[in-house]
């Protein structure tokens, strides 16, 4: 296997959690050494035969059980939360290089690098919830991420404002807080593995925030507005809700006018 998009379609199509951690590492390492083929080519397979692993057992956002920072169980849930999130932003990096083709070698190059770095958060969150006597998998799990993904399955911009833009801008907003939490509680393990992901975080964003940019201009579209219209009629629920960090939002890519945008009224 040495083409970028077999083993993105060996991600996606299999379902074993090892498996898929281990051939995102790989075609990283062949990605550095310069073996990895990017040419488009085969048939690009339906995005709703992807798999995901039978266990968590994915429920409604509405029915997630609440969780307290106060308790142990209630921080192991809350990396439980973390890790699937990490794990479904595996998914999210490999669909997006995997079902748009024709773009520039450095796109592909770019989100299998947000791809391994997804996966190395996993690996980071999984081994710190064992310490704790959990495993990824033994608790429920948000069932509503991947619909990001099937919802924009065919339109590249609505997919970059979607899900580095939206989505994952999230994590620049509300991590800092959760970081102070954890450093006042006197968890340096936990501050170090949240300091570590927001870091990568932001340059995700950013890549979101450059290729949206690139793709709207491809297509004659100005990007403010287009990530207004897109917002708009992709968001569940209009738009979504701060506060929101201006600082590393900026710092990711957003403009000040988008931001003006996003914490207006209404």
């Amino acid at each position: 296997m040495n083409s970028i998009f077999e083993f993105a379609e060996a991600c996606l199509y299999r379902n074993d959690i090892d498996e898929k951690l281990a051939l995102t590492h790989r075609a990283m390492q062949l990605l550095r050494e310069n073996r990895l083929q990017s040419a488009s080519s085969g048939q690009v397979l339906p995005i709703e035969g992807v798999r995901f692993p039978e266990r968590p057992m994915l429920l409604p956002p509405r029915e997630m059980p609440s969780r307290k920072l106060n308790t142990p169980e209630g921080v192991a849930a809350f990396f439980h939360a973390i890790a699937h999130v990490e794990f479904v932003a595996i998914y999210l990096a490999w669909d997006l290089l995997y079902r748009f083709r024709g773009l520039p070698e450095q796109f592909y190059a770019d989100w299998l690098r947000v791809a391994d770095e997804e996966a190395q958060h996993f690996s980071l969150i999984r081994e710190h919830l064992r310490s704790m006597g959990v495993d990824y998998g033994d608790l429920p799990a948000h069932g509503g991420l991947w619909e990001h993904a099937t919802d924009t399955a065919g339109l590249l911009p609505a997919r970059l404002a979607l899900v580095p833009r939206c989505m994952e801008a999230r994590g620049l907003d509300v991590t800092p807080a959760l970081i102070e939490k954890f450093r006042q509680a006197g968890d340096q393990q936990s501050v170090a593995i949240l300091t570590r992901i927001l870091t990568d975080e932001i340059g995700h964003v950013e890549l979101g925030s450059y290729w949206f940019k690139f793709v709207c201009r491809e297509e004659g579209l100005e990007p403010e507005a287009e990530y207004r219209r897109l917002i708009g009629e992709y968001y569940k629920g209009g738009r979504p809700k701060g506060p929101f960090n201006r600082t590393l939002r900026i710092q990711a890519g957003f403009s000040d006018a988008e931001l003006d945008w996003l914490e207006a009224d209404g």
